[in-house]
């Protein structure tokens, strides 16, 4: 169990990990058996609906975890001694007006949830004090990714039947998106020199660069484009960030072999982990990005 002075990514064994698993799990069950009850106190069924179906979505990781004990005789999950940040946040949704909410955002704020899942138990497996932890925590980092892609699908289901029309956003190529995400970074660390943030967004920068030049050099065989996307998602980076995830798992999905397949998530990790850094932005450094 981990100890008190450790940071709560150090898991000392397999049991910590999937004790930690289903606390994570069992943590959005609640959350959003919670927002599907209020939803219902105030006549909203529909969006009750949508938070039911996440229900249901995260019952189904946590039994995937109570298995996984199961199949390693582990002993049902003991409490925790240090819970890592909380990386449930329903994004003011329990307290919001429901008329300001929808499927779409419900979705998105689902979206967001398990991308910080994601990169927590990358975390994990940077830290790991075993090959075990690495590998288990690598492959929690997987199925995270794999409920990314599934609840993004249905956010982009909910965007399309609550938006009737979308501008193209024209002949753009995997390669020139980048290109353009590079630029805003770069612009953004020249704004914020001398602030913490600066190094690390030229850090993202650069590989944003590099997933470019990759992509001169070897474009994906298969590269589904979203059509229909506002040109707005082109003037900044956040949004850019979002279209780009969204392209990378969609090849990741579709990709004629494994490795292609592999080559579109591991950009698709990245992606997320920038997407991770500027929302931890202040709102002013995230609005300076905007032409």
């Amino acid at each position: 169990m981990p100890e008190a002075n450790r940071d709560p990514w150090e898991l000392s064994s397999l049991e910590d990990l999937l004790t930690l698993a289903a606390h994570m799990e069992q943590q959005a069950v609640d959350g959003y058996v919670a927002l599907a009850k209020r939803m219902r106190a105030m006549t909203r069924p529909e969006l009750a609906a949508v938070f039911e179906v996440l229900v249901a979505e995260e019952k189904s990781h946590l039994s995937k975890v109570v298995e996984w004990r199961s199949t390693l005789s582990l002993p049902v999950a003991r409490e925790i001694a240090q819970a890592p940040e909380e990386l449930f946040d329903d994004e003011g949704a329990g307290i919001v007006a429901p008329e300001l909410l929808s499927a779409y955002k419900a979705f998105s704020m689902a979206v967001r949830n398990e991308e910080r899942a994601f990169v927590f138990w990358s975390y994990v497996s940077a830290h790991a004090q075993s090959d075990e932890i690495k590998k288990a925590a690598e492959r929690m980092a997987r199925e995270e990714l794999g409920h990314v892609a599934t609840l993004r699908r249905e956010r982009r289901r909910a965007f399309h039947s609550e938006r009737d029309t979308m501008l193209n956003v024209g002949q753009e190529t995997l390669g020139s998106l980048e290109a353009r995400l590079a630029l805003h970074l770069r612009s953004m660390a020249a704004k914020a020199v001398g602030s913490t943030g600066s190094a690390e967004l030229q850090s993202l920068a650069q590989q944003s660069n590099d997933r470019g030049k990759s992509l001169g050099d070897a474009p994906f065989e298969s590269a589904p484009f979203t059509s229909k996307s506002s040109r707005s998602v082109l003037e900044s980076a956040l949004p850019l960030c979002e279209l780009l995830v969204d392209c990378y798992l969609a090849i990741g999905d579709v990709a004629r072999n494994d490795r292609e397949a592999e080559r579109a998530r591991t950009f698709a990790a990245q992606v997320i982990h920038c997407l991770r850094a500027l929302r931890t932005l202040p709102a002013a450094e995230l609005a300076s990005d905007r032409k």
